[in-house]
């Protein structure tokens, strides 16, 4: 199943903006988003506000929130409506826009990682749209497209990329977990929570099971080597991240972090999640052979004396 969307610009900081918008004339208001070519949205729900705030309503209701590119241009829209109420406050005598908006902005712009300079200068390198909201995947396809999108865009966004590739790992050992009718610990960290959906698959290198036929390349010591390379390569993917991805509140990437690091921790992370997933599916696969344990026999206990 797919991600569901989420918005790359919080309303906080949209209505940050939209609250001064009773300072720009009208003509203005249009003149910045159509730059940036957007337009009015007819269908729009007026908000609460005069007409500018309105006028600035029907332009916002046609950017797509959860879209990269329309964030990028709306953030231009923003930055340039600021600098000209700025300007605007010089002009007339006064000393530009006032310091405690000039926080609240601030305030309201960092909370989505993008950061407002003392020109007025909007900075959106940490406009993310990597996040991967594991908890929403619950079918193969669905990890399989977050793999994708990474490949495509993690080396422009490493340490993002990075931080989604854990959570990827973390998504595909749950799913084998829960596909194998096996209880899932939300506690666990990720290194027992990779050895319990190896094992369930019976792809551990310590628990790699002996198949009925000896020459299955199942049980040769090669698979077991490489195995055990790709346990300590998801693993190493998880350390990466608690020091150098996303998911710890940074408003900026870890200086060093770049493109060849984002390849190297998304193409440990997609070998490891495409094996688990290949073999979940793999008619042929060991775990499928393998009868499962039997519960012992309950013992007789004797009848109480009367």
């Amino acid at each position: 199943m797919a991600t569901p969307d989420r918005e790359l610009l919080s309303r906080t900081a949209r209505n940050a903006v939209r609250g001064l918008m009773s300072g720009l004339v009208a003509g203005a208001i249009g003149e910045y988003w159509e730059n940036e070519h957007f337009a009015q949205n007819p269908d729009a729900t007026p908000g609460e506000g005069g007409v500018r705030k309105q006028l600035f309503d029907s332009y916002a209701a046609s950017v797509d929130w959860t879209d990269h590119d329309h964030v990028t241009r709306a953030l231009r829209v923003f930055e340039n409506m600021l600098r000209r109420l700025d300007r605007e406050s010089l002009k007339f005598g006064g000393d530009g826009l006032p310091a405690d908006t000039v926080a609240e902005l601030r305030e309201a712009f960092a909370r989505d990682g993008c950061r407002l300079d003392d020109e007025l200068r909007l900075h959106t390198a940490r406009i993310d749209h990597l996040v991967v909201h594991a908890d929403a995947l619950s079918e193969a396809s669905g990890i399989h497209a977050e793999l994708e999108r990474l490949r495509r865009f993690g080396a422009d966004y490493p340490d993002d990329a990075i931080g989604a590739a854990k959570q990827l790992i973390e998504a595909t050992a749950k799913l084998v977990l829960l596909k194998r009718n096996l209880p899932v610990d939300e506690r666990q960290d990720l290194p027992a929570l990779i050895k319990q959906a190896q094992q369930a698959l019976h792809l551990h290198p310590a628990a790699v099971p002996t198949a009925r036929n000896s020459e299955s390349p199942d049980n040769a010591d090669s698979i077991k080597r490489i195995l055990g390379a790709l346990t300590s390569a998801a693993i190493g993917v998880a350390e990466l991240r608690n020091r150098y991805g996303t998911g710890h509140g940074r408003l900026a990437a870890p200086i060093g972090l770049g493109p060849r690091h984002a390849r190297f921790a998304v193409g440990a992370a997609a070998t490891w999640c495409e094996l688990m997933l290949d073999t979940l599916a793999d008619p042929n696969a060991p775990w499928r052979k393998v009868a499962p344990a039997l519960t012992p026999p309950a013992r007789n206990t004797p009848a109480a004396s009367t």
